[in-house]
């Protein structure tokens, strides 16, 4: 009985790799939900997490503004920024996309910085009665590990040409030539991000230290700022979209059983890796 056993065991070791491959292979031949969604007039996309790619998200975007049966598109946002350049890309993307059918953005726990940025060119935003909203800021940061590398024996070694070559380091405290660099950085990003948001928006830029300056609202607060349009729950956004698309019957598109899978994976996964991600980068957090 426990030859039988351990010849088993012994089986599916040697043959472990070739049966993943079968299943990655029947994963992607086996036919999806998708005929599901061949009369589907509705879309909701999802923003989740830190911003770090925008890639999945500007993809999902282009299809739904190449799919004539899709009238209108709810955007999901629950994030509290990331990385500059994937919100933007995010924003902008919106907007064309806002130009063709409409786009109402909602809210969920939390719509900040980055996470906000890319929803400010949508035809509307709602938000959860819960949900905190704003922090229109840019930061950057870095560690100065100088004392630990001290008190461990350790002396870094650099090499380099140009004189900001070296900024942003951890192996020492930056000079002020450095620091200045840096916050010509975040003023610029941060000009960048206040100017969309007061051209998106519709806002009085005299009135900026009302919006912006980092300040984080509850929804009630966002409204009266002029951040958001309307405060509500999920199902009223999807009935507001289903208004606003001129749509008798919604039928939302569904994503198929593999895709929320490795959509659930790589979002959980990506979570965990910026946790861990350490040095010098301007981020809207």
């Amino acid at each position: 009985m426990f030859k039988t056993i351990s010849d088993v065991l012994k089986w599916i070791g040697s043959h472990f790799l070739g049966l993943l491959f079968v299943l990655i292979v029947l994963i992607i031949i086996l036919p999806s939900e998708k005929p599901k969604n061949f009369n589907a007039n509705l879309q909701e996309i999802e923003l989740k997490g830190p911003i770090m790619s925008s890639d999945d998200i500007l993809k999902q975007i282009e299809d739904a503004k190449d799919n004539e049966k899709i009238k209108g598109v709810l955007f999901s946002i629950n994030s509290p920024g990331g990385a500059v350049a994937p919100s933007i890309d995010i924003a902008y993307a919106i907007k064309d996309l806002s130009k063709t059918k409409p786009v109402l953005v909602y809210g969920g726990d939390v719509m900040a910085s980055g996470g906000y940025y890319s929803a400010i060119y949508a035809n509307k935003i709602m938000a959860n009665p819960g949900s905190m909203i704003g922090s229109i800021g840019v930061i950057m940061e870095g560690a100065n590990i100088d004392p630990l590398l001290k008190k461990i024996g350790i002396e870094t070694q650099i090499v380099k040409q140009g004189r900001y070559k070296e900024i942003g380091t951890m192996s020492r405290e930056w000079t002020e030539e450095e620091r200045k660099e840096l916050e010509t950085i975040t003023r610029d990003t941060y000009d960048l991000f206040v100017k969309d948001v007061t051209s998106a928006r519709k806002l009085n830029i005299k009135n900026m230290d009302q919006y912006a300056d980092a300040h984080v609202y509850s929804a009630l607060r966002a409204k009266n700022v002029g951040l958001i349009d309307l405060i509500g729950t999920k199902q009223q956004a999807k009935e507001e979209i289903k208004k606003m698309s001129n749509v008798k019957e919604a039928k939302w598109k569904e994503k198929d059983k593999v895709d929320q899978f490795f959509d659930k994976l790589s979002s959980e996964t990506a979570s965990k890796i910026s946790s861990y991600i350490f040095g010098l980068k301007a981020t809207m957090f």
